[in-house]
């Protein structure tokens, strides 16, 4: 399977001034690129592709000592990533979805640069990593790196820079566990097991809400367009970044707790997207970021052998997983109480029972070899 190792880099003031450089002419030649596609539809109806463009690489790195500098693997990634953007935006043409033609990248918009190839252009010795024309940086590999390296990106993010590592990592499997989970994710609550107390919500960005507020008011008192106000938009920049580390970390941590503990794992197939239309809630739901902590849930079962399923919520919360009895209840009932078999539990606790019977129905239709999966149920409901 493919993992990602991210370390932070540090370079000193002469290997900051030249990764920005390099960045500078990446996205100059991306705008260019994109300009010329524009321009060739628009005057010839002509559309070209990736390897129309790529033709014309090796010309212009002999004109321009700028793009000349970039390693060139790097520069025919760059041609590919807008050719992604462009095939993107046929297909959501094609699905009837809103189009959203590519655009032009500004300068705080085009913060990477990917070199397809380990080793061309980029590879590390020994505490440092090398870099076609900048030279050796300083690198902190506080975790070991594992499996071969396929890809490695350069990364600028609030100032500071990072190196990530796509690597083809073998899959490292736990011993074996009987045991299963349903996890009903909420507000009040982080999460809700069958098994075991709930998650606590940590709020992360409610707590950060003062200091981000401060923030952006120093922002508002700033001049457009000067100095003062570009240091405090990257102060507020880096107190976003904390709140983002935090709640990433939060959902590996727990995500770990779980794969661990359990064999097999069921959660909601969450319409998120569709769930912060509702703006009483979109802010407490964007800060519990169930998207992150489920698709960490899901890497790391397929690392460990674990079996993981996405299941469907309707009406996880107006059954009653004891008797089967629907029970219609509005959101801000939070216990739920069946007349008819007459048991009384959280809502949450509730839910996370249904989801895991749900999963267990996949699992015994999908499943029989016991092997590490993740499926997508149908609504039982």
């Amino acid at each position: 399977m493919r993992k990602s190792f991210v370390y932070r880099l540090y370079p000193n003031k002469a290997q900051s001034d030249k990764l920005d450089s390099h960045l500078n002419t990446a996205r100059g030649l991306y705008n260019s690129a994109l300009q010329e596609r524009r321009d060739a539809w628009k005057c010839q109806r002509k559309s070209l592709n990736y390897y129309d463009q790529a033709r014309e690489l090796k010309e212009l790195r002999r004109d321009i000592p700028e793009v000349a500098e970039l390693n060139f693997s790097a520069t025919q990634d760059i041609l590919r990533r807008l050719d992604k953007s462009f095939k993107a935006f046929f297909r959501r043409i094609e699905a009837g979805e809103k189009a959203g033609y590519p655009r032009f990248k500004r300068s705080d918009r085009f913060n990477s640069i990917t070199f397809p190839v380990y080793g061309d252009g980029i590879k590390l010795r020994d505490d440092r990593l090398y870099v076609q024309n900048i030279g050796l940086v300083k690198i902190k590999m506080h975790r070991p790196l594992e499996g071969e390296i396929n890809t490695v990106t350069v990364k600028r993010d609030c100032g500071k820079w990072y190196v990530s590592f796509s690597n083809t990592v073998e899959i490292k499997l736990l011993s074996s566990s009987n045991k299963e989970v349903g996890i009903d994710v909420g507000l009040e609550y982080f999460a809700t097991l069958t098994e075991g107390e709930p998650i606590q919500n940590p709020r992360y960005l409610r707590e950060a809400e003062t200091t981000l507020s401060k923030a952006q008011r120093k922002i508002s008192r700033r001049k457009k367009g000067g100095r003062n106000r570009r240091k405090a938009v990257a102060l507020l920049a880096q107190h976003h970044q904390r709140v983002r580390n935090q709640r990433a970390d939060f959902a590996h941590k727990e995500a770990r707790k779980i794969v661990t503990n359990y064999g097999y794992i069921a959660v909601e197939d969450l319409k998120i997207k569709n769930m912060v239309h509702n703006r009483h809630l979109a802010k407490s739901i964007s800060d519990a970021s169930w998207g992150v902590f489920m698709d960490c849930i899901a890497y790391k079962a397929e690392e460990a052998g674990r079996i993981f399923t996405r299941v469907s919520p309707n009406g996880t919360s107006q059954t009653c997983a004891f008797c089967g009895t629907t029970v219609p209840k509005s959101l801000s009932v939070r216990t739920h109480n069946c007349p008819h078999c007459g048991i009384s539990v959280p809502r949450d606790f509730n839910s996370a029972l249904n989801i895991l019977a749900l999963g267990r129905s996949v699992w015994d239709v999908t499943c029989a070899s016991r092997q590490s999966v993740s499926q997508e149920a149908v609504c039982f409901s």
